[in-house]
């Protein structure tokens, strides 16, 4: 299939590209450490399985579901702007 001037694979480039920052990006944002016994948020106990589940997690299920409700996406994704293609 003929892209211009990318190379053949290029469009699938693109995708692995955007997915390994996906990954990372999520991997950066995992907790680290000791759980807390209590949600910082809160202040309601964290099950015991949770805490095993999840190393290093400071907030209980329903806490933890409004921030994951919050969290947006930062930047642009420039690798699919034909722009970034042309320069």
């Amino acid at each position: 299939m003929a892209n211009g001037w990318a190379p053949d694979g290029a469009v699938q480039d693109q995708i692995d590209d955007t997915i390994n920052d996906a990954v990372q990006r999520a991997r950066t944002m995992m907790p680290v450490g000791e759980s807390a016994e209590y949600c910082h948020d809160c202040g309601e106990d964290i099950p015991e399985r949770r805490r095993q589940a999840l190393p290093g997690i400071r907030t209980c299920v329903a806490c933890q579901s409004k921030r994951d409700a919050t969290v947006r996406s930062v930047g642009i994704n420039r690798r699919g702007s034909k722009d970034s293609q042309l320069r």
